[in-house]
């Protein structure tokens, strides 16, 4: 949807802004596989230490929550569904590792255009229907040799397309919230915070079992550094930039979260991912790059 509130000729810093956040979003992924924690866990925690932060920040500039009730349930809407998203992306990571996860956690891309069809009226071009099949195709090179290798690939790539869908979900409700009332990014984040916490706690409690808290004075310094670098940062600076940018362009930009994590878990973390698998990854960059063109840009 072309917003009338979208200025293209003053879209470099939301721009710059998305793709610093991405990357350093997909990097958060090394950091996940290196705690032990479980999954709903380690986002309630970064959520948890965002939280604080965002909390304290606002004060401090003396910024104020939403006076609207519904940009502030729009708010909470947007942190629960981005909860759910990061502990089905955590999931997914522990499962098929950080670059697949994270590249399937980017079909959002196609999320997002439902979305806009069903609730913004957007049209989608025969582009962006040749781009879901390119997508499809490419999914299936990658899941292919994993599924014949890994025990867990079938939960993986369900988690990573699910945390995709969270993820659209929680990109769309932040767009909502703006629509009642422009919202100032410091209260903007806590909210989010609290409603993702919201949702996390029973889940953590649940399903994590003995790996809630962290076991040494080292996980707790990776904790904070990943709510304070991967979601106070990173999420912020996302956070500020979509309001400004039309939602396929978002899309576009997102690409550069699942090149930096696909490139981190090959070269640093040395997982086999062999050339079928990189083809297939190719083809979901694509397909995700051509179903982000506006039709009208195209």
């Amino acid at each position: 949807m072309n917003s009338p509130e979208i200025s293209r000729n003053n879209q470099s810093l939301p721009v710059f802004g998305l793709l610093v956040g991405c990357v350093l979003f997909g990097m958060g992924s090394l950091i996940v596989v290196h705690v032990s924690v479980g999954s709903y866990a380690m986002a309630f925690w970064r959520l948890l230490v965002s939280s604080l932060i965002f909390g304290c920040l606002m004060v401090v500039f003396r910024q104020h929550f939403p006076r609207s009730r519904r940009a502030i349930g729009f708010a909470l809407l947007s942190g629960a569904a981005l909860g759910l998203d990061l502990a089905l992306w955590h999931e997914s990571i522990h499962a098929v590792g950080p670059g697949i996860s994270t590249l399937l956690n980017s079909l959002q891309i196609f999320f997002l255009a439902l979305i806009g069809v069903l609730f913004y009226s957007e049209k989608q071009s025969m582009v962006r229907i040749i781009s879901l099949v390119l997508a499809v195709f490419g999914i299936g090179l990658i899941a292919s040799p994993e599924f014949a290798s890994n025990m867990q690939a079938g939960f993986g790539f369900v988690a990573g397309i699910a945390s995709g869908a969270c993820l659209a979900l929680s990109m769309t409700w932040v767009r909502q919230a703006h629509r009642y009332e422009t919202v100032a990014i410091l209260p903007l984040m806590t909210l989010v915070a609290i409603g993702g916490m919201m949702i996390l706690l029973p889940l953590m409690l649940w399903l994590d079992g003995g790996r809630i808290l962290p076991s040494s004075l080292t996980e707790i310094g990776w904790i904070v550094i990943y709510g304070a670098i991967m979601q106070c940062l990173a999420w912020g600076v996302i956070a500020y930039s979509i309001p400004k940018l039309s939602l396929t362009l978002t899309g576009l930009l997102l690409l550069s979260e699942p090149v930096a994590a696909l490139l981190l878990d090959y070269f640093w973390l040395g997982k086999a991912i062999d050339s079928v698998q990189w083809l297939g990854a190719c083809l979901t960059l694509v397909a995700i790059y051509l179903g982000s063109i506006n039709r009208k840009n195209a």
